[in-house]
């Protein structure tokens, strides 16, 4: 990513301001997209676009040719729909390989010169959100290792093409590209409101933008500046990036204080599994309903009074690991919908934190 992203920072001072400025200059033709082959297939040849565009604008009152002109001029990325495909079936699933793509050296290391780097803004956030330090750190490293990985999409490219291509193959075909259009409304909206550029921004092939990898909705919803200048910046201002997680997990129901997850053995005997894994990752069960369904929480989690779920973690074809997820858990996946993302994000922070304070 550029280093400096004066547009973004625009866009986030009129979010907090709440302000509309009136659109005037028009997006200009794209430069050559090192992301797209050629040759280049835009959106302006696609009458069902160029219709959403006129949607668009009529629902957010924004200049209808502004729009067009955007929309038209993004590119049909052909590797993106790929990408979002699931794994082919029968793939297994195996938490200890999934694991060892985030919680390695690399990213400890920079978790930790992150963590110097930021501790102030970390023990901030953690005081007045009541998210732990640790957490935020794990989030970040995951994402974008502390932002040395931040995507090279154009958004504007990446969402038009998840918009109006998401791949039919996908079981969740419809729900998603529904979801993507109303991503590209959210950016399109905040772009025209800053006057700014819509196709300068990069990010994932997903659309997610920053050192937190935020999509638009979630931008326009929960970026704050945290470090005072006046603007939001989640690019270039990692003290803006820790408070917009933190504020994220707020959002979705963060309870200060509350453990992310308890240990769990089974009593055989009278195991009941599958009516134990059949809410999935949603806490739906106290700590005694699990045990007379045979999961034995460790000594905590006996003592917790507030709803479980049993957390399964695939491991090839070894056997399963199991954990009961609390509130917390279910709240880091609100961030992304795994149970694997959320036990690799707590495990980050967690190696993150220990090799910070190694005599402790």
């Amino acid at each position: 990513m550029p280093k400096t992203h004066r547009s973004i920072a625009l866009i986030a001072t009129l979010l907090i301001a709440a302000c509309a400025i009136p659109a005037g200059a028009k997006p200009e033709k794209p430069s050559k997209n090192t992301s797209a082959r050629q040759p280049a297939v835009f959106y302006a040849s696609r009458p069902e676009a160029l219709q959403f565009a006129d949607d668009l604008a009529a629902r957010r009152n924004l200049d209808r040719e502004w729009v067009r002109q955007a929309i038209g001029q993004a590119q049909f990325l052909p590797q993106v729909p790929k990408l979002m495909l699931p794994p082919a079936k029968g793939t297994a699933k195996n938490w200890r390989v999934y694991r060892s793509r985030f919680v390695e050296p690399i990213r400890i290391r920079a978790g930790v010169r992150f963590w110097q780097q930021n501790q102030a803004a970390l023990e901030r956030a953690e005081r007045e959100y009541g998210v732990p330090a640790e957490t935020i750190v794990g989030i970040i490293g995951v994402e974008t290792i502390y932002g040395q990985q931040m995507g090279n999409f154009r958004v504007m490219d990446a969402l038009a093409t998840l918009a109006f291509d998401f791949p039919a193959a996908h079981p969740r075909a419809q729900e998603r590209a529904d979801f993507f259009r109303r991503e590209l409304e959210q950016f399109l909206s905040f772009t025209n409101r800053s006057n700014t550029d819509p196709f300068e921004p990069r990010g994932s092939y997903a659309g997610a933008m920053g050192l937190g990898q935020f999509m638009p909705s979630s931008w326009v919803r929960y970026a704050i500046d945290f470090d005072g200048d006046g603007r939001v910046d989640l690019f270039n201002s990692p003290a803006d990036a820790i408070g917009s997680v933190a504020n994220y997990f707020r959002g979705h129901g963060w309870t200060p204080g509350m453990p992310t997850h308890f240990g769990v053995q089974f009593d055989t005997a009278r195991l009941q599994l599958d009516e134990l894994l059949a809410p999935d990752i949603l806490p739906t069960f106290s700590a005694a309903s699990m045990l007379a369904k045979g999961a034995v929480l460790d000594a905590a989690g006996a003592q917790h009074t507030g709803p479980l779920a049993l957390v399964e973690l695939q491991n090839g074809s070894d056997a399963p690991s199991y954990v009961a997820g609390t509130e917390n858990f279910y709240a880091i996946t609100r961030y992304n919908w795994s149970s694997y993302y959320a036990m690799a994000v707590i495990e980050l922070g967690r190696e993150v934190a220990a090799a910070r304070n190694p005599a402790q």
